[in-house]
């Protein structure tokens, strides 16, 4: 079985969409309500994919970002964002900090789909 894709996300609606989306192509999904849970997560669970919302409490998704990319196990780990600013200065931020991809809120499922394939198979893309 293949490693799970981890949800971060603090809109319960938005989790459970990209959860039923996921696992209806066959992903195994693990899904989170904020940074925090995920990175206590992360340091019990080997994961495949971060899908990583911006905008959260206790430890917000950049901030996260910035921590999983100086971890030594976690740094390659391909992590789209998802946000509802879709500014250039806040794609641009979150591709500095190190961002694989950046998908902007509100998404059809086709969409995440396919930055999804294209993360974890970049030649598909």
């Amino acid at each position: 079985m293949s490693l799970p894709i981890l949800i971060v996300d603090d809109s319960s609606s938005i989790r459970k969409m990209i959860e039923f989306t996921l696992r209806s192509k066959g992903y195994p999904v693990l899904a989170v309500e904020d940074g925090q849970a995920a990175l206590e997560l992360l340091g019990r669970e080997a994961i495949r994919l971060i899908i990583l919302d911006v905008n959260m409490p206790r430890l917000d998704g950049l901030s996260l970002l910035r921590l999983v990319r100086e971890h030594p196990e976690w740094g390659a780990l391909p992590v789209l964002m998802l946000t509802t600013e879709d500014q250039p200065a806040d794609r641009e931020r979150a591709m500095e900090i190190g961002a694989s991809d950046y998908l902007p809120k509100p998404f059809k499922p086709t969409q995440l789909l396919e930055y999804v394939a294209a993360l974890l198979d970049p030649r598909s893309g």
